[in-house]
């Protein structure tokens, strides 16, 4: 069993205030009982590609070849996608201008209903024309993806780079990726459907996120991995009461879970825990049944706090 939990933490204030007043017993008594596996994956909040994409890419035998070159989008398609297709994600969101910058509000913050999000979409459609080489999948209320072969080895900033942040140092520096969200834009602008939403007072639909260029590459994730997302939606929304929260679930729930089968020597165990900057891996190493239970019995708690807020 691999547990894989991404979104674990956040550079700011905030976040380190959250993780201090935190309480994790599950996962401060898991940590003691494993070893770190290998360097941590990463380099810093600035990176296009986030440490948890790049833990997912390592898993599947395609590690970044350049930043913000992982084909996120492809791999999205299926557990094992296939096919030569250069596929983008665009994620649709409001960007919001104050006096001094453009900041991206997060896709759950239009509140998209799927009837809204497929019309925007189909209203979208003369962009990519199939009869010009292009390929669309309207794949939920927040994910929409296209192919196109001018797709391929684009550079694009991961949406968890540049939500509730300015958007500038993560706009596209590739032309097509420009001019698509321009074109975008465009349409949307006075369009119907976000007229009737700013009637009743909801946030229009301004712009999309384009990220995840490329054409699928590497293998299928491994069986035993589990992935869980539950902290991604309230650090993504600042949220920081309900990230708390949603922490305390997870170790009350998978951790806790998988610390009762470290207690075992169950071998095979392995945590990932993936930040805004780095993402760590430790797995449980063999040990004597009696060395097991001693160190069991010690009971020694690892400095939750400390360990996140590096990641």
């Amino acid at each position: 069993m691999h547990l894989m939990i991404p979104h674990t933490s956040a550079v700011g204030e905030a976040a380190s205030h959250t993780l201090g007043e935190l309480t994790l017993p599950h996962l401060a008594e898991l940590l003691p009982l494993l070893t770190p596996v290998g360097a941590p994956i990463g380099s810093d909040e600035y990176s296009f590609n986030t440490p948890f994409e790049l833990a997912l890419a390592q898993l599947r035998g395609a590690p970044a070849v350049e930043d913000g070159c992982l084909p996120t989008a492809a791999w999205g398609l299926a557990k094992d996608p296939a096919g030569p297709e250069a596929w983008a994600q665009l994620s649709p969101i409001h960007l919001s201008v104050g006096s001094d910058q453009i900041t991206a509000l997060p896709p759950q913050a239009l509140a998209l209903t799927e009837a809204e999000s497929q019309a925007f979409f189909n209203s979208l459609a003369e962009l990519w024309p199939a009869d010009e080489g292009w390929a669309a999948q309207w794949r939920g209320r927040d994910q929409w993806l296209i192919a196109h072969p001018s797709f391929a080895g684009l550079r694009s900033a991961s949406l968890e780079r540049v939500v509730q942040r300015n958007v500038d140092p993560w706009m596209p520096q590739a032309r097509r990726l420009r001019t698509l969200q321009n074109e975008v834009q465009m349409l949307l602008h006075g369009h119907p459907l976000n007229e009737a939403r700013e009637a009743v007072g909801a946030l229009a639909l301004n712009s999309v996120w384009i990220s995840g260029c490329g054409v699928a590459r590497g293998g299928p994730l491994p069986a035993d991995l589990q992935i869980e997302e539950g902290l991604r939606e309230p650090l993504l929304a600042g949220d920081w009461q309900a990230w708390s929260d949603a922490w305390v679930r997870l170790d009350a729930g998978p951790v806790a879970a998988l610390l009762a089968r470290a207690r075992q020597g169950e071998t095979g165990l392995r945590l990932t825990l993936c930040g805004e900057r780095l993402a760590s891996s430790w797995s449980l190493k063999p040990r004597p049944r009696l060395q097991r239970l001693w160190q069991s019995l010690r009971s020694s708690r690892s400095n939750t706090a400390s360990i996140l807020g590096a990641l």
